[in-house]
């Protein structure tokens, strides 16, 4: 059809505007789908809706990180007891973010193909709670790593190491003030650990048993050949073992720590 002139120039000179103006005639996710009637989107409402690229390619953006290695709390202790139902961590759950954690956390992302970041993000958390189920009681708490308590009355005074059989930690206390709190794991049936109130008589930093001819580093002996110490076993398979009678810690940050500050003569109370 023939376009009569003072019309074609009127059209003409429009979408010379529009192309100055960088308007551009584009449908919209639904008009691609319906065949709806595309609308006009100018520049200005280009920056309003966000880019989406898929998670892990080049130029995405971080997913929001809900947990990482020194966090602590209920939603780390959930974390850690679903990552057992996959059989990707294998003590605790503790309810802090340790080391263990973080290489578990590593490698179910790996194994899933996100971002071997070690810190739990919300895809990450989305893709374990989509395989795992919610944990109930025993699997938070009765495992190991419960909430400290109340301290034994013995450890009330004094530079104390506190230490519960029932919730399996050690408390490090002075003067009725708990400084730290790390989980610990005791002797099996056959060779138990003492019960009582003893105190520190030697350190030994690169301890080997003599006995076991097994390495105790940062040893702290409270009761013959028994002591507080950090554990490579304890560390590599969690509460699945079990030790000679000794205190072990997992948490070597936390075990040379606590070796820097107790002294010869500081107290030690096991109970339950």
């Amino acid at each position: 059809m023939r376009i009569p002139g003072p019309l074609a120039a009127v059209l003409a000179s429009a979408a010379a505007l529009a192309a100055l103006c960088g308007c551009t005639v584009q449908p919209t996710e639904a008009d691609g789908k319906h065949g709806l009637p595309v609308r006009i989107r100018m520049p200005s409402d280009r920056g309003t809706e966000p880019t989406r690229t898929a998670p892990g390619a080049p130029g995405a953006a971080a997913a929001r990180v809900l947990w990482s290695r020194g966090d602590s709390g209920p939603g780390v202790r959930e974390l850690q007891a679903r990552l057992r139902q996959v059989e990707w961590l294998f003590d605790g759950p503790t309810g802090s973010y340790d080391d263990l954690t973080e290489r578990a956390v590593q490698g179910f992302q790996g194994k899933r193909g996100l971002p071997r970041t070690g810190a739990t993000d919300a895809v990450t958390w989305q893709r374990l709670l989509a395989m795992t189920r919610p944990p109930g009681k025993w699997e938070l708490y009765l495992m190991g790593g419960q909430p400290a308590g109340a301290p034994d009355p013995r450890c009330l005074s004094g530079r104390v190491l506190c230490i519960s059989k029932t919730t399996r930690t050690l408390r490090w206390m002075v003067d009725g003030r708990t400084v730290s709190t790390v989980s610990v794991r005791f002797g099996t049936q056959y060779t138990p650990t003492r019960e009582g109130v003893f105190h520190i008589y030697w350190k030994s930093r690169h301890h080997v048993s003599t006995l076991y001819h097994s390495p105790m580093p940062y040893a702290m002996f409270f009761s013959g050949g028994q002591a507080v110490h950090y554990s490579y076993d304890f560390a590599a398979r969690g509460y699945a073992g079990g030790s000679h009678g000794c205190v072990n810690v997992r948490d070597e940050t936390e075990i040379a720590r606590l070796f820097a500050q107790v002294r010869i003569g500081d107290k030690v109370v096991v109970h339950w």
